[in-house]
């Protein structure tokens, strides 16, 4: 009789824990989800953002540069008369005087230093996603051959624990993302 009670002791303990190890893990995946879905939430704010912030600095400073090289053009023609001259000049000088302002209030504001940026957010987002997406998975293998292999298969079937889909990427995703794309919207 004793014997059999610590029989069913010792079960009824190794059941809890398999119990609590099977909640861990499930637990685990479901944290695993959530930073993807952080990643991917970071992404889909910042990324369209600084696209914008791009696009939009790219054409002030291309149609203020193409403006100069043209109101200089006009300037240096040889049949021009002088009050046309002063009246370029008036307007290069304003628009290069705006140039500066905002080159001096925003040294670092170039479309250069944009594209890098954009560039360099946008891969770190991807690094992130693609480490959360990898974190997720293996935290999703390690849940699943806990409740398909035994003994844990014994107590996931009794007390009705299921396999979790591991991350598949969808066709849409494995397209390559076009910068050119995103830059024409």
């Amino acid at each position: 009789m004793i014997i059999a009670l610590i029989i069913l002791g010792f079960i009824f303990l190794i059941g809890i824990f398999f119990y609590n190890s099977l909640i861990g893990k499930k637990n685990q995946v479901t944290n695993a989800f959530s930073a993807i879905d952080v990643m991917l939430k970071k992404r889909f704010d910042l990324i369209p953002n600084l696209v914008e912030v791009v696009k939009q600095y790219t054409t002030y400073e291309q149609g203020t540069l193409t403006k100069i090289v043209e109101l200089r053009s006009k300037a240096g023609l040889p049949n021009i008369s002088n009050a046309e001259k002063a009246d370029l000049d008036a307007q290069l000088s304003s628009n290069v005087r705006g140039l500066m302002v905002n080159i001096e209030n925003y040294p670092d504001l170039k479309a250069n230093t944009n594209f890098i940026n954009l560039q360099t957010t946008w891969t770190e987002s991807e690094e992130q996603i693609a480490a959360a997406r990898r974190t997720y998975n293996a935290s999703v293998t390690d849940y699943n051959n806990s409740i398909m292999m035994f003994p844990g298969s014994l107590f996931a079937g009794m007390l009705n624990f299921q396999p979790i889909a591991v991350l598949e990427t969808a066709a849409e995703e494995r397209k390559n993302i076009s910068a050119k794309e995103l830059f024409n919207n």
